[in-house]
């Protein structure tokens, strides 16, 4: 019969295992508040990009309509003609070419006509839905982007 020699095996041993764990977990310690820190960037910023791309919708909207949507129509009027009032027969939507985005942490985005800082407000409460907070939490809306002017 044919024994194999214990020290001949091939694998890991568990110590060697362990230390490799050691070692991944002081990588992601390193790395990971790195990762999550710009993961919370790109959220407000694809915030501020959907609002910027929201507003553009509304301006399209009013271009036809000669109004903004109301508070009741919502931003769901850029998406489907609100309704049969006489205005709304120049309604030439869909002005998303998708439905209304969430917000990136999957909250829908908060509208307000009239707005508290403009004619209308678009704007997100950051990722605990709440009003105020920091970092993540911070508001988010569309009178941090104003329209650009051309000379």
């Amino acid at each position: 019969m044919h024994q194999q020699n214990p020290k001949k095996q091939r694998g890991f041993s568990l110590m060697e295992l362990l230390i490799s764990m050691v070692i991944l977990a002081l990588l992601a310690s390193l790395i990971g508040p790195k990762f999550f820190g710009r993961r919370g960037r790109v959220q407000q910023k694809t915030a501020r990009t959907q609002i910027g791309m929201l507003m553009a919708a509304m301006a399209a909207f009013r271009l036809d309509v000669g109004r903004y949507p109301t508070q009741q129509e919502g931003l769901t009027a850029l998406v489907t003609n609100p309704g049969s009032e006489p205005e709304l027969d120049k309604w030439n939507g869909p002005y998303l070419k998708k439905a209304v985005p969430n917000d990136p942490w999957g909250n829908p985005y908060h509208y307000s006509n009239p707005g508290k800082h403009g004619e209308v407000d678009i704007y997100t409460y950051g990722q605990d839905n709440q009003p105020g907070g920091e970092k993540q939490n911070t508001d988010i809306g569309s009178w941090e982007n104003p329209p650009q002017q051309k000379p």
